[in-house]
């Protein structure tokens, strides 16, 4: 009789689905945090409901700050950057950027504002989906306040426009630490840097000086350089050769943006901007963080890359149980392979992406 009531009992609890991680907070760790909320132009209302609906139901003590702010705006509202400074952590959705004229980027804005000299996309293959190339992970780490992205810009006379590329000891120099840092701190084994010190040989070759004189700091992690033209054709052909990867700002814009083509699409990859008190986090690779009109109004965006993102920003926070918890939720659901938005060759909405989250969470 005892038998017969243990056998049903004993299959009960190894059939269950236990939690793989368990979260163990320290005394007064439960405050919330409170973080800057921008949900931005286009497609960014829709990505960034979805990171919050799921934050909702993983019951992660985040607290959204929310604020409206566009791309067309002259600059950024005060209340924000207040916002951003006070909580020290933002995510946001993409903010456009009129072409050829307007305004300036306000994106740019405010990684100056912030000194967020630090832009990193993470580009790797997700299981389950199938790609030309396998066994890519790069991570691009990329200078984010200076470059050609200075916008020192004047007509000199009608038809002839001078544009300054300016390049500094000082950011050259903080940007390649911060590279060979995360590679060092994330077992990463080589950096490589970007340039065309061939042709820009005083400004591109005092990146590379700084990049040269970092890495004899650390003498565990292989360093080698390449030409960005080689460096595309090479992302293309053999994407699996690089590891890390520090780059000016333009370079690093293009080379973040191939290589999350190449390993799955920019709806897939995280990232971040990070400086010495504040980050902000968003979609890793910049081509089409805003969407068309069409996406908006079936609401099919793709909420990957920014809930890996906000995986990302939990692990910022110093809550890795939470951010584990998510990130392997997603990786469950893009392995299974049933809730594909229209980038990734499905036809699922951003509400069937979340909702499949949401059910895989541990």
């Amino acid at each position: 009789m005892y038998r017969r009531r243990l056998l049903p009992l004993l299959r009960h609890h190894l059939t269950q689905h236990y939690r793989s991680i368990t979260y163990m907070p320290r005394p007064a760790s439960a405050t919330p945090r409170h973080v800057t909320l921008i949900p931005g132009d286009g497609i960014g209302p829709l990505v960034t409901s979805a990171v919050v609906s799921v934050f909702s139901a993983l019951h992660a003590p985040i607290i959204f700050e929310p604020y409206e702010v566009h791309g067309t705006m002259p600059s950024v509202p005060r209340d924000v950057i207040e916002s951003i400074r006070r909580n020290k952590v933002c995510i946001k959705g993409g903010l456009s950027t009129p072409v050829g004229g307007g305004v300036s980027s306000l994106n740019v804005a405010m990684r100056k504002e912030l000194d967020l000299f630090a832009s990193l996309v993470h580009c790797r293959n997700m299981e389950g989906l199938t790609t030309r190339h396998r066994g890519v992970d790069i991570v691009v780490v990329r200078e984010n306040t200076e470059g050609e992205y200075a916008g020192l810009e004047h007509e000199v006379v009608p038809g002839v426009v001078e544009s300054l590329k300016v390049i500094t000891k000082f950011c050259s120099e903080r940007i390649a630490k911060y590279a060979f840092e995360y590679a060092y701190l994330n077992n990463r084994k080589k950096v490589t840097a970007v340039h065309k010190a061939n042709i820009m040989k005083l400004a591109d070759g005092l990146f590379l000086e700084s990049c040269r004189e970092v890495a004899q700091n650390y003498p565990g992690i292989e360093y080698n350089e390449i030409i960005v033209d080689n460096c595309c054709m090479q992302l293309v052909s053999k994407p699996e050769q690089f590891d890390v990867m520090v780059t000016p700002n333009l370079y690093g814009n293009l080379v973040a943006n191939t290589a999350a083509g190449i390993a799955g699409g920019t709806g897939l990859m995280p990232g971040g901007n990070v400086g010495p008190d504040y980050a902000i986090f968003e979609q890793g690779a910049s081509a089409g963080n805003v969407g068309n009109e069409k996406i908006v109004e079936q609401k099919k965006a793709n909420p990957v890359a920014l809930l890996l993102s906000s995986a990302m920003m939990l692990r910022h926070l110093q809550f890795p149980s939470f951010a584990d918890r998510l990130k392997t939720a997603v990786q469950r659901v893009i392995k299974e392979g049933k809730h594909y938005t229209k980038d990734l060759g499905g036809d699922s909405t951003t509400q069937d992406v979340v909702d499949a989250v949401i059910a895989n969470l541990d």
